[in-house]
């Protein structure tokens, strides 16, 4: 964990693009209030196949324009050069600096990977098409990637993204702080050297929390599931303990010297800015 002490501290937070009018003003409320915080940048989620895409870039622009920093993720399975090309330079007419590049899903129906198979091809391209005007995140697996095929494979695919030209990474939600330890110290073990910022989801419901842990492989501890399960629709039972449980998973990460905090809000003000409080940030 040592070299990650010599970052400066940072803070994000990530939304996900708007489906409906309705929910693209509730999002301008909530960014409103998360900007008092002087977040480093706010990073917005990339829909694989055209389902989110536009919505991504509309939602990336007008925070931008709003004089946040604003993240868009790009994915890049199932795409082609041609159109990743197209959405750098709309990125960078638009003034964005940071980028969070992904493999992401297959589209659903969709059989062929297009032209990119890998985040690090998609990071080579961004560093070849735009040289050092983008700041690239790359996404990083404490808990390691569900189709990894062991721990070495997902430590190498990681090392392949950061030789590319990964400037920073964010991980993957976890709930076990020991993951993350293992996981930086083994970076360290192969010489790499980049901040790796924790990603953090506030426990506000269970059923939905369980169900992504599902999809993503991150592990919700069995003591955690146990307490969560024994609440059933107590959802202020589970508030005040979800708040609990995160708020001393992120007082242990930043004594420990983690460069940061990364909140996945699901667009909301409430969790994370409790959390935000609780620490006395």
């Amino acid at each position: 964990m040592e070299s990650q002490q010599k970052y400066p501290q940072t803070f994000s937070f990530e939304f996900f693009p708007p489906k409906t009018e309705e929910g693209a003003d509730k999002l301008r409320k909530v960014h409103v209030e998360l900007a008092k915080l002087n977040p480093l940048y706010f990073s917005v989620t990339f829909g694989a196949g055209g389902s989110t895409q536009q919505g991504t870039i509309d939602t990336v622009i007008e925070i931008q324009k709003s004089g946040s920093e604003a993240a868009p993720h790009l994915s890049c399975v199932g795409s082609t050069k041609d159109n990743v090309r197209e959405l750098l330079n709309k990125y960078k007419v638009n003034n964005i600096k940071r980028i969070v590049a992904l493999r992401g899903d297959m589209p659903s129906g969709m059989g062929e990977a297009g032209e990119f198979h890998y985040a690090n091809e998609l990071v080579e391209f961004i560093r070849k098409e735009t040289g050092d005007h983008f700041h690239i995140e790359v996404a990083a697996y404490p808990e390691f990637h569900p189709q990894a095929r062991n721990a070495e494979t997902d430590l190498s695919n990681f090392k392949q993204k950061v030789d590319a030209g990964a400037n920073s990474a964010l991980t993957q939600y976890f709930y076990n702080i020991d993951a993350y330890v293992h996981f930086v110290d083994d970076c360290e073990d192969m010489g790499l050297s980049l901040p790796i910022v924790p990603g953090i989801m506030p426990i506000t419901n269970y059923k939905q929390l369980a169900r992504f842990s599902d999809m993503c492989g991150a592990e919700i501890p069995r003591w955690i599931r146990k307490r969560l399960e024994g609440y059933g629709d107590d959802m202020e039972s589970i508030r005040a303990f979800g708040l609990d449980v995160t708020v001393e998973l992120c007082h242990q990460l930043l004594e420990a010297g983690a460069p940061g905090l990364h909140f996945y809000t699901m667009n909301q003000t409430g969790p994370s800015l409790a959390i935000w409080k609780e620490l006395g940030l």
